[in-house]
């Protein structure tokens, strides 16, 4: 079965609006760091004996702060990479403006890598440089290997905070409605969080889904085994 259709409607719409990269590292970055360092705090406190309500009390104030600090550091991080991105088409513009015989001999030359030699190669260059935003988005993918659909910042800051708080608040649910067997009750929700993480993400893998999952599960059981064994050390 086909990923997507081709006939000349469905090429033209999905070439001309490409959606760009999506959210989907930064819904899989946030959950599973919400995951994990929430856990964490429940496997660190939980080890160490103390109240489930300190659990709460740390858990949601982890959910909270950390997952803002995240999405604004996705947020910063995009912004920097979409900055980046205006300050090469802006050395692009000027180079075209000064420089023109030596950018369109840079266009032939991406050209030439993609296969195209003789009348042909002539054709396309000069049809690329006579349209000045194809020229430039010709030269930020050959030259310096950035796509042409830019980033979201927001959009990323906003899909990893959510990520991170729904993710995150799962291992608290056991101690919120103070289930008997709080914390064995959360090991288990929390270790079936990271595997579909891991198993959802392979829907955009090769990797089978068990296999995908499984990875996840491991490093998110890591980092709680770690947490636990560092909070019983200090078991009152």
């Amino acid at each position: 079965m086909a990923d997507h259709g081709h006939s000349q409607k469905e090429i033209a719409d999905r070439i001309n609006a490409p959606p760009g990269r999506g959210v989907l590292r930064d819904v899989v970055y946030g959950g599973i760091d919400g995951s994990v360092t929430t856990f964490a705090i429940v496997a660190g406190v939980a080890g160490a004996g103390l109240s489930p309500f300190v659990i709460v009390a740390l858990g949601i104030a982890n959910v909270l702060a950390d997952g803002f600090s995240m999405a604004a550091g996705n947020y910063s991080g995009t912004k920097a990479e979409l900055d980046n991105i205006r300050r090469i088409r802006a050395i692009e513009e000027r180079h075209i403006a000064l420089y023109p015989d030596g950018e369109r001999q840079e266009v032939r030359e991406i050209l030439t890598q993609k296969g195209l030699a003789g009348p042909v190669l002539d054709e396309a260059t000069q049809a690329i440089t006579a349209n000045r935003e194809n020229w430039i988005n010709l030269m930020l993918e050959g030259e310096y290997g950035l796509g042409s659909v830019d980033p979201h910042p927001m959009k990323a800051a906003m899909a990893t905070f959510l990520a991170f708080l729904i993710a995150g608040m799962i291992p608290l649910l056991p101690f919120l409605f103070g289930l008997e067997n709080a914390f064995v009750v959360s090991v288990w929700v929390t270790m079936g969080v990271f595997f579909a993480i891991g198993a959802l993400k392979s829907r955009w893998s090769l990797a089978p889904w068990w296999r995908s999952g499984g990875e996840t599960l491991a490093i998110g059981g890591a980092a709680a085994l770690i947490a636990f064994g560092v909070g019983s050390l200090f078991h009152v």
